[in-house]
């Protein structure tokens, strides 16, 4: 990879950009279009947003405003947990298109797997939520469906009766917060792996080992996590509204980590879980 526009292929053989830009707290109004449309001029192409940020027709407007061809963004948004369901799910994706103001989604995630409001029968509700996104997919409204925050046990649920693979997870995955067993869970299940928080909401900067082996290649910590996860062949998602820090997420293609670097990154561990336990989430 050489550069935020270069593409991996996903399982149904749809190509997604291998670094994203978030629009996590990134409130409606002006500074998120200007947000979004400064991003794709840093050189972004996939842009990621959800129902749940409350900022949908702030990212439509920030893409329309960059002026360039729709086809060239890969766009994702979520499906908010109090929507899950069949006919709510339907309702609910075609109220994101016009809020987008797009004919079309790129990817579409259910956003979480065990809402407060489904607890005693998410299994039921996960498996109608997701026969409603393989509808929106087979009538190419959505041109690749997925999941976040989902570990194996709640995908397993999904593949169980799904009649078309999930080709996404979206996970929170930093330096401090590896998540290692579930990204080779979805990896050798063909699930491309995205990482939210991939900085653990700037929680990793100031780490001594990080900030160690970003100097050796005169790079900052925060070059040095989203390059741990690109060599993880995982997808970061960054974000900022600085254009400087656009710029810097962006530039992590000219160096490389070493296996004995990528080690030192993985034994900071899994203590640094930054957002809500998938399995225990009271929204």
């Amino acid at each position: 990879m050489k550069s935020i526009q270069d593409l991996i292929k996903l399982s149904n053989e749809v190509e997604i950009p291998c670094m994203g830009y978030g629009t996590w707290r990134t409130p409606a109004g002006d500074d998120t279009v200007t947000a979004v449309k400064s991003a794709i001029e840093c050189g972004f192409r996939h842009i990621d947003t959800a129902q749940l940020y409350g900022n949908e027709e702030s990212v439509g407007e920030g893409i329309r405003a960059a002026g360039i061809d729709r086809r060239e963004i890969f766009l994702t948004t979520k499906l908010k947990n109090s929507d899950q369901g069949y006919d709510a799910t339907l309702k609910a994706f075609e109220s994101s298109l016009k809020r987008l103001g797009v004919e079309y989604v790129d990817l579409y995630l259910i956003h979480w797997p065990v809402p407060v409001m489904f607890k005693d029968n998410w299994q039921e509700i996960s498996r109608q939520t997701w026969k409603a996104m393989e509808r929106l997919y087979e009538e190419k409204l959505i041109r690749a469906i997925g999941l976040s925050n989902f570990l194996p046990h709640h995908i397993e649920n999904i593949t169980a009766s799904a009649n078309v693979a999930p080709v996404v997870d979206q996970l929170e995955i930093h330096p401090c917060f590896t998540q290692r067993q579930t990204v080779k869970y979805c990896q050798d299940h063909k699930i491309q792996v995205q990482a939210w928080s991939p900085l653990g909401h700037g929680t990793i900067l100031q780490n001594e080992t990080l900030a160690a082996i970003a100097a050796s290649h005169k790079k900052t910590p925060a070059q040095t996590a989203l390059r741990w996860e690109l060599q993880q062949n995982i997808i970061p998602i960054s974000k900022s509204m600085n254009i400087s820090r656009m710029k810097e997420n962006a530039d992590v293609y000219d160096f490389e980590l070493s296996a004995e670097e990528m080690e030192q990154i993985f034994a900071l561990g899994e203590d640094g879980r930054t957002g809500p336990d998938p399995d225990n989430i009271d929204f």
